[in-house]
């Protein structure tokens, strides 16, 4: 079944991003879209393409593989479940650096002012993760030191809606934390693809120790496993993942926590085959999501963030359900 489920992947997410150029209310034709697209005849339709449909393609694969591999490597370090890439705080750091910049109105004076910021949150999170958690911190450290940058920055958070100076504000701030893809352009794609790739290189050589990691910390110190490089390795790229998602897309849950749910039985529970199966299966459900968050209301901006909670929400009730029965 592993053999087939890569190819399977690959192909759907393939096919997403097809359908994800193809779905728009501009209403040009597949054949038409497609010629401009590789072809850039036709100033709108290539417009429209190139601008507006590609970055969302490219942006969805991106932040979905970034979540999903992040939340795979989460949950086969600390052998839980339930964990998710929110868990050490970063996202919820970046959120904060991406408030910031909507608060003081360095957004609206400088257009990558909010991604950069929320960037610069997600490094000041990991310089905060790794000074409370120490060098020699083992997995309960780190999930202790997540909980509380997370607790801050989101207290931080609800500060800055307190003294939001009108609603406008307010209501600027909350739309962007629902997480959405729309109105994002190349720009975004470039400045959050490096690091994206900088947290895959980081995480997926890790399967190898996460697969000892299932026997035990001990068992895995005396099959070679450096426990503190791996966990630095990993802390480092769930944090480069998880930051330039939240910089360019907003907060968007779930995807971490319930594509590996999703995929686990499938690859045997074995985390090195979890890790990139995971990646791809978080990009093509941010991509279907997206897509739907295009046709369900077409003509009200419904935030991906907020289709992804109400979908996501019941599936790992489901998920959790069905576990507990296969378990008695």
């Amino acid at each position: 079944m592993t053999r087939a489920l890569f190819p399977g992947l690959v192909l759907l997410t393939a096919a997403l991003v097809l359908v994800s150029l193809l779905t728009g209310p501009a209403g040009f034709g597949p054949g038409e879209s497609l010629s401009a697209l590789l072809t850039g005849q036709g100033e709108a339709v290539t417009l429209v393409m190139r601008e507006i449909r590609l970055p969302r393609a490219l942006l969805a694969v991106l932040v979905g593989a970034s979540l999903g591999l992040s939340g795979a490597a989460l949950q086969g370090y600390l052998r839980n479940p339930l964990a998710e890439p929110g868990l050490i705080g970063v996202s919820g750091s970046a959120a904060l650096g991406a408030v910031i910049a909507l608060q003081t109105g360095a957004a609206a004076a400088f257009g990558l002012a909010l991604p950069l910021m929320a960037l610069a949150g997600a490094v000041v999170a990991v310089l905060l993760i790794l000074l409370l958690a120490g060098p020699r911190g083992g997995s309960l450290t780190l999930i202790l030191a997540g909980i509380a940058i997370s607790a801050l920055a989101g207290a931080l958070t609800s500060l800055a809606l307190n003294l939001s100076p009108n609603p406008f504000a307010t209501a600027e701030i909350v739309f962007w934390m629902m997480g959405s893809l729309a109105d994002r352009s190349l720009t975004h794609v470039w400045l959050a693809a490096p690091f994206m790739a900088l947290g895959w290189a980081l995480l997926l050589p890790l399967g190898r120790g996460l697969d000892a990691l299932t026997l035990g910390e001990d068992a895995a110190a005396a099959l070679g496993v450096r426990l503190a490089r791996l966990r630095l390795r990993l802390v480092l790229g769930v944090a480069a993942c998880v930051g330039a998602a939240t910089a360019v897309a907003g907060a968007i849950g779930f995807v971490g926590l319930v594509v590996p749910h999703l995929l686990r039985p499938l690859v045997g529970a074995r985390p090195s085959v979890l890790l990139p199966a995971s990646a791809l299966g978080g990009a093509a459900m941010v991509l279907l999501a997206d897509i739907a968050v295009r046709l369900v209301l077409p003509e009200r901006d419904l935030k991906l963030g907020v289709l992804m909670a109400i979908v996501g929400a019941p599936l790992f009730l489901h998920l959790i359900f069905k576990t507990r029965r296969a378990a008695a």
